[in-house]
């Protein structure tokens, strides 16, 4: 008898770009079992593995990853969580609006969540054969492409988790060989995150969640062993750090 197929595994899946991702993954019928975990617990895409988790708080991360290891290898890990703007958190025009609370908050889901993800989710994924580890970025991470400035901590939380990435993607190749680590620029996307700061709904490049899904797992499924640690835009193009 054949082994299953691995699972894959959307962090974040309650956010627009999180369930586009269960849903696409369902359709495409490439894993096993498809785990779809958020703060509330619940999505709505189709037959999928419900579950908890809050990427601020290690214990449950831990014990979602518990949850999902019992179910047998992990094929892919997508986290889709993200903070730019929420209750006392908004992004910086200027220094001297910075919040240290506020940083230190969008650091936590950005770049430390990712963090214990790959942690407690990596050890979950096959020693031998491809597989993925993925979360999104944003081109505003990039240091070399910064031209415009402000959004101190969402630019700094992103180029944190590329760092992290690129790290996690070299401690991978001793344990894991056939891994791919990387970041996804999803573009702009019509989702609650952009609301506030994305530009006129007819501007070309803005797209909708199934859309940037769509793209975001083709880019996915082209990733090669020579990509690991790297960022990827939608289109496929690298991002430069």
């Amino acid at each position: 008898m054949s082994a299953s197929p691995p699972s894959a595994v959307v962090i974040g899946a309650s956010g627009g770009i999180g369930r586009a991702l269960v849903a696409g993954l369902v359709g495409r019928g490439t894993y096993g079992s498809v785990f779809a975990l958020s703060r509330s617990g619940t999505v709505e895409a189709g037959p999928v593995a419900v579950g908890p988790i809050d990427l601020t708080d290690e214990a449950s991360v831990r014990i979602a990853a518990e949850r999902v290891g019992r179910h047998g290898p992990v094929g892919l890990v997508v986290v889709a969580a993200g903070l730019l703007h929420g209750s006392g958190v908004a992004p910086e025009k200027a220094i001297r609006t910075l919040d240290p609370a506020a940083m230190a908050a969008v650091f936590a889901v950005n770049a430390i969540g990712p963090a214990l993800a790959a942690k407690h989710f990596l050890p979950l994924m096959p020693r031998a054969g491809r597989s993925v580890f993925a979360a999104l970025s944003a081109r505003v991470g990039s240091i070399s492409d910064n031209r415009l400035g402000g959004w101190y901590a969402y630019r700094a939380s992103k180029a944190a988790l590329n760092q992290i990435l690129r790290t996690l993607a070299i401690e991978a190749r001793r344990t894991h060989p056939d891994a791919i680590v990387a970041g996804l620029h999803p573009g702009t996307v019509t989702t609650a995150l952009s609301e506030p700061f994305r530009p006129d709904p007819n501007t070309p490049g803005l797209f909708t969640p199934e859309t940037s899904a769509a793209h975001l797992l083709r880019v996915i499924e082209g990733l090669g062993p020579e990509d690991t640690g790297g960022v990827f835009a939608w289109d496929g193009r690298r991002v430069p750090a």
